[in-house]
């Protein structure tokens, strides 16, 4: 069953592809009741939010000790990061901020049923104390301008913000420069042929 499962060439262990049918399997029972994701995009679950989100963790810099994801929802990709980072990286220490209090129940669930340890912050992101995280990322949360001031808040000196985003992500670039400075390296995505992860360092108010 697992292994039929394509993951568009990034490779990832047994147990790591057992985890990930676990929580689409968590996923599908709550989403009626809470929305986590549109009905239309789970009929393409895979590609459209698990696959995306395993492509955001294999875009991060090896070794990181913290990674912070904000407006967590459904738990993409925060969720699914956590699940490979298990096997591959598992002295990373995962936290997830979340203000709706039923997704964050889904959020422990999914952690629980998964077996992974990660830890959910049922507040607003602006609320938390400063994370300094090495690795922060958002996915369908807000315009770039808006992530940089999170991730100004939250993001350690040297740490690194993955931003998922969709075809208008160099007009995202071009208004965050009014506000910002800061080195970008766009990844192509492995999903979505005009979407890119936005990997950026350096976060530096003008």
């Amino acid at each position: 069953m697992s292994e039929s499962r394509d993951l568009l060439g990034m490779s990832v262990s047994r147990e790591t592809m057992d985890r990930l049918e676990v929580f689409s399997k968590v996923l599908i029972k709550w989403n009626p009741k809470i929305n986590l994701v549109s009905r239309r995009s789970l009929e393409d679950l895979w590609v459209r939010h698990i696959v995306d989100s395993v492509q955001v963790f294999k875009t991060a810099p090896a070794g990181c000790k913290t990674w912070l994801d904000i407006g967590s929802g459904g738990g993409f990709p925060g969720v699914v990061a956590a699940i490979v980072a298990a096997e591959e990286s598992p002295e990373t220490q995962f936290t997830l901020i979340e203000s709706d209090q039923r997704k964050c129940a889904f959020l422990r669930n999914a952690a629980r049923e998964c077996d992974i340890a990660l830890n959910v912050i049922s507040k607003r992101i602006e609320q938390v104390e400063p994370q300094n995280a090495d690795v922060l990322s958002a996915r369908a949360l807000a315009e770039l301008s808006d992530l940089m001031q999170f991730a100004e808040q939250h993001l350690a000196h040297n740490g690194v913000a993955l931003f998922p985003k969709g075809e208008n992500w160099k007009k995202e670039v071009d208004k965050s420069k009014g506000e910002w400075h800061f080195d970008m390296d766009p990844v192509k995505s492995l999903t979505e042929p005009n979407a890119f992860i936005l990997k950026i360092r350096g976060i530096v108010r003008v």
